[in-house]
């Protein structure tokens, strides 16, 4: 059994979820601070990516990255470096697809903060940087993870968007939810079973760790 899908994707979905960690932790924490008819604009179009079919996410991404598009051209001819249909094609389509699951949650964690907390270090002459690493996220590191972990099983299992910029190409291009369509697709059912059980033992195992994080923290004090 070739295990370069579960390779793929587990590389794909780190990779996108280490740089949606920082997009999203940065998006959720200075939109925040906006008037609420500015928020709520930039809110609707951060999240549309949640509600659009991945396939049109795809769709989109051709067309941005596309050896026919401008982008596309200049990566290629200058430095021969195709935008799509490649492994790492994958992760532009991951990172737009689960940035959403990332910013919402965050944003919602740093809502949800008692804003007492930062008031109180600046009393003691903490900088602001001092304060969001230590104080800030500490606070909100439920939320946060919960973000992360949620949108490393969607980037695992992402589909329609990796399918259109990526392809199937065994050994090159797999991923485990385009193996599983490939092998269903030729009436191999019993490797695609094999593939499905994969994917879901590991969504399995990602949501019970974050659970079992949370269980596991200690109560958070009261501060009032």
């Amino acid at each position: 059994m070739d295990l370069y899908p579960l390779y793929n994707s587990i590389r794909i979905a780190s990779i996108s979820s280490v740089i949606i960690f920082f997009l999203g932790i940065f998006a959720a924490y200075y939109i925040k601070k906006l008037p609420a008819k500015v928020k709520g604009a930039i809110d609707v179009v951060l999240t549309l990516p949640l509600v659009l079919p991945p396939t049109v996410v795809g769709f989109f991404l051709i067309k941005i990255l596309g050896p026919n598009s401008p982008l596309g051209k200049i990566a290629v001819e200058y430095f021969k470096f195709p935008l799509i249909m490649n492994w790492y094609s994958a992760i532009f389509a991951t990172v737009i697809v689960t940035f959403p699951l990332m910013y919402r949650t965050t944003r919602g964690a740093f809502e949800a903060y008692n804003q007492n907390l930062s008031y109180a270090a600046q009393t003691l002459g903490k900088s602001n940087t001092w304060i969001f690493w230590k104080v800030l996220m500490p606070n909100c590191k439920k939320g946060v993870m919960a973000g992360l972990v949620l949108s490393f099983a969607r980037a695992l299992g992402e589909y329609g968007a990796t399918s259109m910029v990526s392809g199937y190409t065994p050994g090159k291009t797999a991923t485990i939810s385009t193996t599983v369509y490939q092998f269903w697709r030729i009436g191999q059912d019993t490797v695609a079973y094999k593939w499905v059980m994969i994917n879901v033992l590991i969504s399995f195992v990602v949501l019970v760790a974050i659970n079992f994080l949370e269980d596991t923290n200690p109560k958070e004090k009261n501060y009032a």
